[in-house]
């Protein structure tokens, strides 16, 4: 078995990340990691529809979290899907058995772990499987505070959900990771990453452009889609925002604590006060939620 260290996080892909590199002796904040691979964004698409509700996001697409903070610190790792769920199966045993820790891309429903009221139809859950006994697989699932087991048929099952972001059996590893890998440089990278995102695309639906189409179009849509679905829509976007991982308030207090932290270790003018800034942004979406929940509730 191999040892690994379990850390607890408030996101389950940034929690992966920094429990695979720390696994291979780069050690990360969790808040790090979400601001080198430039986690925070907006978008509100209208046009795409999860179920009846419009598509709003607070978080760029899953995945991206570990592609971009491995790559800009030269990390190199190997990614893959399979269509096959045997292959998958057996290539899962074979590295964990080598004493290679693996992340898995999972749809959260079929994680018997979780309580039956935590459980969703969400497929891009991350966790890592560091070895195995018999048919359990040793998890370390970074939304739970201690390592835990989950049988081989519920593991392949959660692996091949159906769906909207399908993870089609997707597995990722750390190959190596360099002896001094370049933060600075990766931290500049990742800043630049996500102020261009939310200033920069010349669209009505990214980034601060999408918060005010958003903003715009809220107070409108009792009278186009009648209460009900209003309602509905709202509490869409509470759910997105607050309750399935895509971090409305929360991924803003997680990047305010990057800036924080590059603020600390290469001071830089002005970078602490924008990192109070965000706090008090993250304040104003929680309190949005709270007053829409309440809308949704007829309060």
């Amino acid at each position: 078995m191999t040892e690994f260290r379990h850390r607890h996080t408030a996101h389950c892909e940034n929690g992966a990340t920094i429990n695979l590199l720390g696994h291979h002796g780069l050690e990360l904040s969790e808040a790090m990691a979400f601001g080198l691979g430039g986690g925070l964004f907006f978008a509100y698409l209208p046009f795409i529809k999860v179920g009846p509700i419009p598509l709003t996001s607070f978080r760029c697409l899953p995945g991206q979290i570990f592609g971009r903070a491995t790559k800009t610190l030269g990390v190199k790792i190997r990614s893959v899907t399979y269509r096959d769920e045997e292959r998958a199966m057996r290539e899962l045993d074979a590295l964990v058995d080598a004493g290679t820790p693996v992340g898995l891309q999972t749809g959260i429903f079929w994680l018997p772990y979780f309580p039956p009221a935590l459980r969703f139809h969400f497929n891009a859950h991350n966790l890592v499987v560091y070895g195995r006994e018999g048919d359990d697989y040793l998890v370390s699932d970074p939304v739970v505070d201690r390592p835990v087991r989950c049988s081989r048929a519920d593991l392949r099952t959660a692996r091949f959900a159906k769906g909207v972001l399908a993870p089609k059996g997707r597995a990722y590893w750390i190959d190596q990771v360099p002896a001094n890998p370049p933060l600075l440089p990766a931290v500049r990278q990742g800043i630049r990453l996500v102020a261009g995102r939310m200033r920069g695309i010349p669209l009505p639906f990214f980034g601060t452009r999408g918060i005010s189409l958003l903003a715009r179009r809220l107070p409108g849509w009792p009278h186009r889609n009648g209460p009900v679905k209003a309602g509905h829509a709202l509490a869409g976007i509470i759910r997105m925002q607050e309750e399935i991982g895509t971090g409305g308030a929360g991924f803003r207090y997680l990047y305010a604590a990057f800036l924080a932290e590059v603020a600390r270790r290469w001071p830089a003018p002005g970078l602490a006060e924008r990192a109070d800034r965000l706090g008090l942004i993250g304040d104003q979406w929680r309190d949005f939620a709270a007053e829409a929940a309440r809308v949704c509730k007829g309060r």
